[in-house]
């Protein structure tokens, strides 16, 4: 069993925590600040999780999930995670984030996930769980060695932080594809050919290469 932290506790970061609680883990929720009646939206909405704050999370979890709006990872305090790993789970949606302050002066060449990685530097940030929807995080995980089980993407620059990723996707009802670098998760955005879309390994392996190859 693992700790795990999630940040955000809308409909991505609650489909997150109940495949963690079915797989054993302990998860720890925290709610944008000043949310109210969270303790017991948690009890209802994800038995078995606890309402935390970012600095319990920071102290227990081996594992974090951040799973905000794009337009809000710049509000989210993140100085105490140094060193710790964590998965961005955030897309950018133009129309419901317009055009957030961390993409002001952003070279246009980086990913989102690299712009959130510049954002909090000391943290090892992994991208992951992006291009999959909640609802299909509700519905697709399946246990180890099934025929049809669905791929995940992971992309990061540290190959142990890429692990311990890939360990939990598997541990959730995933197979986990290493991309490589955190770059290499510019295919994992909307608009890319992985994103929404239900792949296994070996396709989502090669719609990965496919598609740095053409941006190359």
């Amino acid at each position: 069993m693992a700790t795990i932290g999630i940040i955000g506790a809308g409909k991505v970061g609650t489909a997150i925590a109940r495949l963690a609680i079915a797989a054993g883990d302990e998860v720890l929720l925290v709610a944008s600040p000043g949310a109210q009646y969270f303790e017991q939206i948690v009890a209802l909405t994800v038995p078995g999780a606890r309402a935390a704050t970012l600095d319990e999370v920071a102290d227990a979890a081996e594992l974090t999930i951040l799973a905000v709006p794009f337009g809000k990872v710049d509000t989210v305090p993140m100085n105490r995670f140094n060193g710790a790993v964590v998965v961005d789970a955030s897309n950018h949606w133009e129309p419901v984030d317009g055009i957030p302050a961390i993409l002001h002066g952003a070279d246009a060449g980086l990913s989102s996930s690299e712009l959130v990685q510049r954002l909090h530097p000391g943290v090892r940030l992994v991208k992951s769980l992006n291009h999959l929807g909640y609802h299909d995080m509700d519905t697709d995980g399946a246990p180890a060695g099934a025929a049809n089980r669905r791929a995940v993407a992971v992309a990061g620059d540290h190959a142990a932080a890429n692990a311990t990723v890939a360990a939990f996707l598997d541990r959730i009802g995933f197979d986990a594809v290493d991309l490589g670098a955190l770059a290499a998760g510019a295919v994992l955005q909307p608009g890319e050919q992985i994103f929404g879309r239900f792949v296994q390994r070996e396709e989502l392996a090669a719609l990965a290469l496919q598609e740095h190859e053409v941006a190359a």
